[in-house]
C-alpha cells in the first residue's frame, strides 16, 4: 500500500505566517502538523512508501525538511505550480501524481494540514476490512461549518449520499481529507476527469464515486482541527497543549506571567509582559505588552503594545505604534 500527503496549498489565509513556511510546518508542541502524519505512517508496517504532494515553491523546504528528519518512507512529488492561481486543484494533482510516479496499488491520502486524535492504523484497519473506498468523517457541531466541508449521508457506516460545500446542509458529519481507496477505485480517476468533472476537492471524486460503487465511512469522535486559519492552528495548540504552556529553556523571562495554552519558542525574550493563547516563534522578543491570541513569526521586536488576534509577520519591528 501507498500513501500521499498532501501538501501542495499556499495557505493564504495564515499570511504573513505561512508565505514564506508551509503551514504543515507550523508547530503543535514539540512536533508540527506534517511530522505527526509521518510519524504514524512510518510506524505502520502496510505503508510502503509515501509521496509528499507539494509545489514548486515549497519543494526546497520539504526537501530540506525531510533530509534532516528520521523518516524513511516519505519521498517527494512536486507539482509544476508556483503560485495559488497555477494549481491544477487536488484531484487534478493527484491524478497527475498516481500517473506521475506510476502507482498501482491501494492509496491512503491524507491532508498535510490535518490534526486528528484517531490513529491513521485503525483508519486502515477498517479500510481493509471492507476492501471498499472509505473516508474518515467527524461531527464538526456546527451546520455553519458544514458550509465548508463535504457533508456526509450515511446508512449505517456506508456513504449514501455526499454534498461538497452545500449551501444547506442537512446535519453536521462531514469528511476530512483522510481517504483510502482500493486500486480498482483510482483507474476510475482519468474517467472522472476527462468527463469534465471538478478537479479541485478529493470530495467532488467521492460524490461521483459513492454512486457507482460502495463507499463507507470511518466516523471517529475526539479532536480534528483543518489548520488552514490562525484561529484554527491556535485551537489545536490548545488542544495539544490543554491548558498547559511550552516555554524554550532558551528564552528568557522577566516579570512576564505565562497564561494558558502558550508556546514560547528558543531564543525568545519576554519582558513585562502578558501571554495568553499565543505562539510565539524563535528570536523574537516582546517587552511591555497583553498579548492574547496571537501568531508572532521569527525575529519579531514588539514594545509598548497589546494585541487580540494579531499576526505578525517575520522580522517586524513594532515600537510605540510604528511599524518598520
Amino acid at each position: 500500500m501507498k500513501a500521499v500527503v498532501l501538501a501542495g496549498g499556499y495557505a493564504t489565509r495564515m499570511w504573513p505566517i505561512t508565505k514564506h513556511r508551509p503551514k504543515m510546518f507550523l508547530p503543535i508542541g514539540d512536533s508540527t502538523v506534517v511530522d505527526r502524519i509521518f510519524a504514524e505512517l512510518e510506524a505502520d508496517d502496510r505503508i510502503e512508501e509515501v509521496y509528499v504532494s507539494t509545489n514548486e515553491r515549497f519543494a526546497p523546504d520539504f526537501e530540506a525538511h525531510l533530509a534532516d528528519s528520521d523518516f524513511e518512507k516519505p519521498q517527494l512529488s512536486v507539482e509544476e505550480t508556483t503560485e495559488e492561481d497555477d494549481k491544477f486543484g487536488v484531484v487534478g494533482a493527484l491524478a497527475q501524481l498516481i500517473d506521475r510516479e506510476d502507482v498501482d496499488d491501494d492509496l491512503l491520502i491524507i491532508a498535510g494540514d490535518n490534526l486528528m486524535s484517531f490513529d491513521v492504523s485503525a483508519f486502515l484497519d477498517y479500510f481493509q476490512e471492507r476492501d471498499a473506498p472509505t473516508l474518515a468523517a467527524y461531527d464538526v457541531g456546527s451546520r455553519e461549518k458544514a458550509k465548508s466541508y463535504g457533508l456526509v449521508d450515511l446508512d449505517g457506516d456506508r456513504v449514501v449520499d455526499f454534498q461538497e460545500k452545500p449551501e444547506n446542509p442537512k446535519s453536521t458529519l462531514v469528511s476530512i481529507a483522510c481517504y483510502a481507496f482500493p486500486r480498482e477505485s483510482l483507474d476510475l480517476l482519468p474517467t472522472y476527469l476527462e468527463d469534465g468533472n471538478n478537479p479541485d476537492e478529493p470530495g467532488w471524486f467521492v460524490q461521483w464515486l459513492q454512486n457507482r460503487e460502495a463507499t463507507y465511512a470511518y466516523t471517529f469522535e475526539g479532536a480534528w482541527f483543518d489548520i488552514g486559519t490562525p484561529e484554527s492552528y491556535l485551537d489545536a495548540v490548545a488542544w495539544h497543549l490543554d491548558g498547559d504552556s511550552l516555554v524554550a529553556d532558551s528564552a528568557t523571562l522577566e516579570d512576564t506571567a505565562i497564561g494558558e495554552n502558550v508556546h514560547v519558542m528558543d531564543g525568545v525574550t519576554l519582558e513585562g509582559t502578558d501571554l495568553e493563547h499565543t505562539v510565539i516563534f524563535p528570536e523574537a522578543t516582546v517587552r511591555n505588552g497583553d498579548i492574547r491570541r496571537s501568531i508572532i513569526d521569527q525575529g519579531t521586536h514588539i514594545e509598548d503594545l497589546d494585541l487580540a488576534g494579531a499576526l505578525i509577520g517575520a522580522h517586524t519591528t513594532i515600537t510605540n505604534g510604528a511599524d518598520k
